[in-house]
């Protein structure tokens, strides 16, 4: 007795120290976390700012290429330095087009302004007609001078000497000799006949008239009557202005400093409910494990910070939502282990061997359902813009981080704890497991609990087809007569965001599109706050006397406007379409290497009907579809994948271990392979649901759509894992069982048997 008590001891001593360190271990990443958070860098709709999108287009009409898009980057950022900035973000987008998106400016008005007045230098002569552009000079090559009587000047540097010459030469020519140099020319306001007399003073576009008697390749200086401080200035102006380019503004957005706050503390607020909610559950069916699990999980949210502070990222309302969304697909990887070690248990295995077991099969499945997410993580990011990409960056984080916390440390702390021997007779309080459930091996007692051993799944296919279908048929109906609720992303136009504490009265919007000429599309009244939809895609000076009108007409309100053009339109409706087909393509692929083609088509066909039928509700229910919700839709190809990769993992395993196959006998393996998986769908869609509902409650009204697409998502896709993807891989396997049946004709076959030894057919 004193032994075993002495032994019993040791034990206890082991798992206090363990826990003891993992306490410590908590403390210290919390510790770490906090000034991490205070130094990540915040997007525009969590601060406040000012987000535009420029077409960029040569001046001279030629085609626009990536050196010339990156000479515009560059100027642009020269531009933003003097609007004193922190961290502004200027992305290249495509070809032609560059997106600028300015956290914590406090005027938007002024800083389109200066974006949109980038200085350009242009060479014309007396009749205005273009000879050469920037692209002639050296970027960045103006420098403070004197002319030749000492008076201040500009020196500009030559890039393109041979076409300098020729220009100049062809100049020299003419009986008006003259080369005007412009600053910004404007055809419908800038003529030399009228500034001939101006040109060189301060105010003037017109910059300087040379006479040229010769043709020349040297570097050229702007003379005139110029004050010291009037070249530096144009010194700065022409080095942020030499490129052949010019800008026109194609979408914007607006959020006003105290939106982006309220934004962030309802985000923040949900997402730490959400992660409560996730704790308190694992806690509840997991019990010890289930507290490994959530310190995996902080340990989990604490380096895709980490990470995303490494990388400099932008934390935006997208990204938060992947995160969030990113920590209940992390927790399924705890949960499909839980699951395989207790399967073990159940079947008699002490903790130690069930723990290597279900360890071991349970890692194929990780495997398979994370890069599966992965790749459409990958190709979001590839094909996505703006909000798209911002969410692809963040889930590609965390699904990297999933395999290290979530497998790799989860099972390294369950090993500590499990070595101490404390648990093997506490199976109920280290993994909610009744010893009375566990099999005696020694004295051949069979599995005592199999869950839903009695339930037929199959038996209610026809019941959830049916449902599927007439959801599918309904939205479509209601699609071909009104149509998708679609937002100003897939429509063109301006969205009007109003925040007045109190309720507007539908007579006052329809007074107030009437006084500002707006044609309104749609309005949505909620608690503190109305979005306007009109069709009307609004310029810099309408935006301003928008802002202003509703600031003057309610006092203290807080407005932000979003603006976008047919380009853009166009533009992201073809990249949604892209992203989706090339999302398929890519689960088919790898499915049909790590399976086989049955499964692959069988897991799409699921796929299309999850994507169906969250659009068909969205048209049902008259959803708004934003480019978030094509960001949710990938998520939920991404999940919905994950989620059948798992069920067909343990029908591949099973399958496995039958020689012989027949159709009535794949159904039936099928039918006991959801069994066997049930519990753990169910516990890993509630482990997703549960932020996603948090962030629907409390949440911004800015990811509302995205949340609302990714919990119809998640509830069809638990479904459709079970009772279409399933039912479908029987039907095309059962092809492949007739195939492999079929008797394959001998040359044999045409004789009569003998037995001549050492001859075989």
């Amino acid at each position: 007795m004193g032994k075993i008590s002495k032994g019993k001891k040791q034990q206890k001593n082991k798992v206090i120290i363990s826990a003891t360190i993992m306490i410590l271990f908590i403390i210290g990443i919390l510790f770490c976390f906090i000034p991490i958070f205070k130094d990540l860098k915040f997007g525009l709709d969590l601060q406040g700012g000012f987000e535009v999108l420029y077409k960029v287009e040569s001046i001279d009409g030629s085609k626009m290429n990536r050196e010339k898009l990156t000479a515009t980057y560059k100027t642009l950022s020269k531009r933003i330095d003097s609007l004193g900035v922190n961290e502004p973000e200027i992305i290249l987008e495509g070809d032609d087009k560059i997106r600028i998106k300015l956290a914590g400016v406090s005027n938007p008005d002024e800083a389109r302004k200066q974006l949109s007045t980038v200085a350009t230098l242009s060479f014309r002569d007396t009749e205005d007609q273009l000879l050469m552009n920037s692209d002639v000079l050296k970027a960045g090559g103006a420098k403070v001078s004197e002319d030749s009587s000492g008076k201040p000047a500009v020196l500009l540097s030559i890039r393109d000497k041979d076409k300098f010459y020729q220009v100049t030469n062809k100049v020299s020519k003419r009986s008006d000799n003259t080369i005007v140099i412009w600053l910004d020319y404007n055809s419908s306001e800038d003529h030399y006949s009228t500034e001939k007399q101006s040109c060189g003073s301060s105010g003037s576009n017109c910059l300087s008239a040379a006479t040229v008697s010769e043709g020349f390749a040297s570097n050229v200086i702007i003379q005139g009557n110029f004050e010291q401080e009037e070249v530096e200035n144009l010194v700065d102006l022409i080095n942020s202005g030499s490129l052949p380019s010019k800008l026109t503004e194609i979408s914007s957005k607006t959020v006003g400093a105290s939106f982006g706050d309220s934004t962030l503390s309802k985000t923040l607020t949900a997402g730490i409910i959400g992660v409560a909610s996730i704790i308190l559950l694992l806690l509840i069916i997991y019990h010890f494990a289930g507290l490994i699990s959530s310190v995996a999980m902080l340990l989990y949210t604490f380096l895709v910070f980490f990470i995303f502070w490494l990388i400099g990222g932008v934390l935006t309302l997208p990204g938060i939502a992947a995160l969030v969304l990113g920590i209940g697909m992390a927790v399924d990887a705890n949960v499909i282990t839980f699951a395989r070690i207790q399967d073990e248990l159940y079947h008699g295995k002490s903790l130690q061997h069930a723990f290597k077991e279900g360890s071991k099969t349970s890692l194929r499945a990780i495997l398979d359902s994370n890069l599966t997410t992965l790749l459409v993580a990958i190709i979001m990011f590839s094909f996505g813009e703006s909000s798209v990409k911002g969410f692809a960056t963040m889930l590609i984080i965390t699904i990297m981080v999933t395999m290290f916390t979530m497998v790799f440390i989860t099972r390294i702390l369950l090993k500590i704890f499990i070595k101490t021997g404390f648990f093997d007779n506490k199976l109920g309080l280290f993994m909610h497991v009744d010893q009375k459930d566990i099999p005696n091996v020694g004295k051949n007692e069979e599995v005592k609990k199999i869950p839903c051993k009695n339930v037929d799944f199959l038996k209610h296919t026809k019941v959830f087809a049916s449902l599927s279908i007439i959801i599918i048929i309904l939205g479509i109906v209601i699609f071909s007569t009104k149509g998708f609720n679609l937002s100003i992303d897939y429509q063109a136009g301006s969205d009007i965001t109003i925040e007045t504490g109190e309720k507007i009265q539908r007579r006052d919007i329809n007074q107030a599109m009437k006084e500002l000429d707006l044609n309104l599309i749609s309005y949505n009244q909620g608690n503190e706050e109305i979005i306007l939809k009109v069709n009307n895609v609004l310029n810099a000076k309408k935006i301003e006397r928008v802002n202003q009108y509703f600031v003057n007409k309610y006092q203290d309100a807080k407005v932000n406007i979003g603006v976008v053009s047919n380009v853009v339109k166009k533009e992201l409706t073809k990249n949604a379409i892209i992203s989706v087909l090339f999302a398929i393509l890519g689960i088919i692929l790898y499915i049909s290497i790590r399976f086989k083609f049955s499964y692959a088509i069988s897991s799409v066909i699921a796929l299309l009907h999850d994507v169906l039928i969250v659009f068909a509700l969205f048209a049902i229910f008259r959803l708004e579809i934003s480019v978030m919700f094509i960001a949710a839709i990938l998520a939920i190809i991404g999940y919905s994948i994950n989620d059948t990769i798992v069920s067909f993992d343990r029908i591949r395993e099973n399958l496995d271990k039958e020689k012989k196959m027949t159709r009535e006998k794949l159904a039936e393996i099928c039918n006991r392979s959801i069994r066997e998986t049930f519990i753990r769908t169910i516990y890993t869609s509630i482990t997703t649901i549960l932020p996603v509902l948090a962030l629907i409650v409390l949440g911004s009204s800015g990811i509302l759509t995205f949340n609302l697409a990714m919990l119809f998502g998640l509830i069809v896709g638990t479904y459709s894992s079970i009772y279409i993807a399933t039912v479908l891989f029987i039907v095309f396997e059962s092809k492949n069982l007739n195939r492999k049946t079929k008797k394959k004709k001998s040359y044999c076959d045409d004789f009569e048997e003998k037995d001549v030894k050492g001859v075989n057919c």
